[in-house]
């Protein structure tokens, strides 16, 4: 998956109510592994149909206009935080998963990463 071109795909889809993460000088579009992961998980419920592009803009719009209002100093190195905040966002408001649900689920990935060795895939037992 070309992030890139899907962020572009998003934005025409959207019209100009898609906010879009600063530019990168050199290419790289994210920062840290979990922020593709999100994403691409946020592609992969989109194309599930689950959701459309102009509800995930807004979703996203929303979590950014709630932290310029907290003070976020909005120099897109919290981009993804909000991005992750909006998709959790659209899971309940969607019904494909609930509050309580991804609370346990986030609990369940912390504890199977602390107990796992640097360099091991992380492993989320039941």
């Amino acid at each position: 998956m070309n992030a890139s071109s899907t962020l572009d795909e998003i934005a025409r889809s959207c019209g100009d109510g898609f906010p879009q993460p600063p530019a990168a000088t050199d290419e790289q579009v994210f920062g840290a592994p979990w922020q593709a992961q999100v994403f691409a998980m946020t592609v992969s419920l989109h194309e599930r149909g689950e959701f459309t592009w102009t509800e995930w803009a807004q979703a996203l719009s929303a979590r950014i206009a709630q932290a310029r209002a907290a003070g976020d100093p909005d120099d897109g190195t919290t981009y993804y935080e909000r991005w992750a905040e909006a998709l959790e966002d659209v899971i309940v408001g969607r019904s494909i998963g609930s509050a309580a649900e991804l609370t346990d689920l986030q609990t369940r990935w912390r504890a199977a990463a602390a107990r796992t060795p640097h360099g091991t895939p992380i492993v989320l037992g039941d």
